[in-house]
């Protein structure tokens, strides 16, 4: 499994309560893409949305978001944490 880091834009003024009811609905179909979303962040001011999970490829993550209704803009792996 791979780690990606993807990013959403044009989510300007999202709520805590808009943000978690998007991560919920990513997380109630992971498991059919082999995913495990691990966390997300938001600035609503600049409407940007960070999704960090762990994936078989980026196409697989790409496919949660689509189906939950906010596709990512960007999707990045990340080879290196500490």
């Amino acid at each position: 499994m791979t780690t990606f880091m993807d990013v959403h834009h044009d989510m300007k003024g999202i709520t805590a309560e808009q943000l978690s009811a998007a991560h919920r609905a990513d997380l109630a179909i992971e498991a059919e893409e082999g995913v495990r979303f691990e966390r997300a962040w938001a600035d609503p001011d600049a409407g940007v949305v960070y999704c960090l999970s762990e994936a078989p490829s980026a196409d697989a993550v790409k496919r949660v978001h689509e189906r939950t209704g906010h596709p990512a803009a960007e999707i990045h792996p990340v080879p290196l944490s500490v």
